[in-house]
């Protein structure tokens, strides 16, 4: 399965424009869309209209979408050059705007190549323990994915999980994207207390997905100020290459608190 297939996304006879049915399957604890999932089915959208694949793309969350609604995706080309398209995405349900995609997309001859970052040292996945959920998953995009502890936050804002999707089998932006969507998780490793936290944002930057069973989630949180984090993943495939990095900022509340 790809991603289209596993996030469901649909095209339109326009080409120019896509739908994504909002099912249990895609959406967070809350019942609202999954900020990964939107992403994801907006760089796809992006990827088969203009035909390139994706180099960047910087996801603004507005609204929340929750099933049974639809989400259209409108997809705009502002410039197209040689190499490069500069393109975005409007995610909306009827005139409520969800989440707005700006996009860049393309590839160049060159020559020179090279990866500087390394993954961290970390005990394979079947070494690893599973994910310990608090909360019912069943009915969300959660229960779709499987995730082993490669690190735990020991202090230095920093943890490490292993995750895969055993549905979706081909490598793509679109999967990295709904991977990518974890900063949250890192929040609530590194903070004391119960608490929730949702994104505002995801910036995806590409180099190259690559087959891999297992993708390591990175998670490295910077700073915690005014009731936001901001934090940043790096998602390695397996063999230790660095397919893509995320960064987020997410509102962080108190359970119970207010919203």
């Amino acid at each position: 399965m790809d991603a289209r297939a596993w996030l469901g996304l649909e095209p339109t006879h326009n080409p120019n424009r896509w739908y994504l049915p909002v099912v249990p399957g895609l959406v967070t604890r809350g019942g609202f869309l999954f900020g990964g999932c939107g992403l994801g089915a907006a760089i796809e959208a992006l990827e088969a209209t203009t035909g390139r694949p994706l180099i960047w793309a910087t996801a603004q969350y507005l609204a929340y979408a929750r099933p049974p609604e639809v989400l259209d995706i409108d997809v705009t080309v502002a410039a197209a050059g040689r190499h490069t398209t500069q393109a975005r995405a409007v995610g909306h349900v009827a005139d409520r705007e969800i989440l707005t995609v700006n996009a860049a997309l393309g590839e160049r001859p060159f020559a020179q190549q090279g990866q500087w970052a390394r993954m961290p040292d970390v005990p394979a996945p079947p070494a690893c323990p599973e994910r310990e959920f608090t909360w019912n998953r069943e009915g969300s995009m959660a229960e779709r994915i499987e995730q082993r502890w490669a690190r735990r936050e020991q202090g230095d804002g920093r943890c490490a999980v292993w995750t895969r999707m055993p549905e979706l089998l081909e490598p793509s932006a679109a999967a990295l994207a709904v991977l990518g969507d974890f900063v949250p998780l890192g929040l609530g490793q590194t903070l004391e207390g119960p608490l929730t936290s949702n994104s505002l944002d995801n910036t995806l930057r590409v180099a190259t997905p690559v087959a891999t069973e297992w993708v390591l989630l990175d998670i490295r949180i910077d700073v915690v100020r005014r009731g936001f984090g901001h934090g940043q993943v790096y998602l390695w495939a397996d063999d230790g290459t660095l397919m893509a990095t995320a960064s987020q900022s997410a509102i962080i509340r108190d359970q119970g608190g207010p919203r």
